[in-house]
C-alpha cells in the first residue's frame, strides 16, 4: 500500500471516472485533450510512486503506451470527422 490519504484518493478516483467519460464522449476536443493529459500524468506519477515504494511497476508501465496509442489513434479518428 502507498498509504495515500482519503482526501486525495477519492477525488482522484472521481476525476479518473470523469476523464474516461470525457474521452468516450468526445464532444469537446479541448476537454478530451485535458482528459488524456490528466490520465497520462496520473499514470506517470503512479509509476513513480510504485517505484519509490519498491512495488511492481508492470501494470502502470504498461498503461503508458496504452494511453499514448489511444490518444494518437483517437486523434486520427477526430481528424477524419
Amino acid at each position: 500500500m502507498l498509504n495515500y490519504p482519503t482526501y486525495i484518493v477519492i477525488p482522484l478516483a472521481i476525476l479518473k471516472v470523469l476523464g474516461v467519460m470525457m474521452i468516450l464522449w468526445r464532444k469537446s476536443n479541448w476537454l478530451t485533450e485535458w482528459a488524456y493529459a490528466g490520465m497520462f500524468f496520473d499514470v506517470i506519477l503512479a509509476t513513480a510512486a510504485h517505484q519509490q515504494a519498491g512495488h511492481d511497476m508492470g501494470l502502470s508501465v504498461t498503461a503508458i503506451p496504452i494511453i499514448l496509442i489511444s490518444y494518437f489513434l483517437g486523434k486520427l479518428v477526430r481528424a477524419k470527422d
